[in-house]
């Protein structure tokens, strides 16, 4: 059995064989590092050989971009060039960057409601690989946060889901504050409209799914302290299991 790689820590490290692979799409990313090395324009040129030289030089121009703006616009042009037809082959796909562009073709269709993007997102939320699982809820983000309180009722069920990469998606995806995204401000003042998603994750046995609840009551414990406070205390009081334990501690750790 080959050992797994680990990925370079600068992009000047990372091993040009290995870039080659992962700009043609042949192989997964498995780090940050990697995916801030990959050539957009090699990606989309290998994955989809007849695209539009219009589209490839729209690329070019963005290659001064950050990472998470070059994948929304790839998404974007896919869409674009092929609809959501194309979303089968994404989802299919080696390379876990463009399985990654799958939500932003999903989160451009105009004519999908939040319930239909949700459902045809899940496979990516569940993704093998968690660059995948953070483009997915990245790229859906704006949706969920323009109808909040219609987001966390069709996110709900996936709290009681039986794989913890899909029962973090529903916290990850409503953070207040967040990581690489816009805040949602009705969620800063008013955390506990989220609370339909957060007990049922209060001693939820996978580490993954912990960080992200304690994260999201860290967002909320930056303007909403007592009440991060007042709930934290709840959960300890009613739960003595060591996953509680550990949640509450992660979440108060800024007060």
């Amino acid at each position: 059995m080959s050992k797994k790689r680990t990925g370079a820590r600068r992009i000047v490290d990372v091993p040009h064989n290995i870039l080659e692979q992962i700009n043609k799409g042949e192989i997964e990313t498995v780090n940050l590092t990697e995916c801030l090395a990959i050539d957009f324009v090699i990606l989309l040129k290998s994955v989809f050989p007849k695209i539009d030289q219009e589209v490839i030089s729209k690329m070019s121009e963005a290659a001064k971009l950050g990472w998470m703006e070059r994948t929304r616009l790839a998404a974007r042009l896919v869409y674009q060039s092929y609809g959501l037809e194309i979303v089968p082959t994404l989802l299919m796909h080696s390379s876990d960057n463009v399985r990654g562009w799958t939500s932003g073709v999903i989160a451009a269709a105009p004519e999908l409601s939040l319930q239909q993007r949700l459902e045809m997102i899940q496979p990516l939320a569940n993704d093998t690989n968690s660059g995948t699982r953070e483009t997915a809820w990245l790229l859906m983000r704006n949706h969920i946060a323009s109808d909040v309180r219609h987001s966390i009722k069709l996110l709900t069920p996936w709290t009681y889901h039986e794989q913890a990469n899909i029962r973090r998606f529903a916290t990850e995806s409503t953070r207040p504050r967040g990581v690489w995204c816009s805040h949602i401000p009705l969620l800063k003042e008013q955390p506990e409209i989220a609370l339909p998603l957060l007990e049922p994750l209060h001693s939820d046995p996978s580490r993954y799914v912990q960080n992200s609840v304690a994260n999201w009551l860290n967002d909320a414990a930056k303007s909403q302290p007592e009440w991060v406070k007042s709930l934290t205390k709840k959960w300890l009081d009613i739960s003595k299991t060591k996953e509680t334990q550990y949640i509450c501690k992660r979440s108060t750790r800024s007060l």
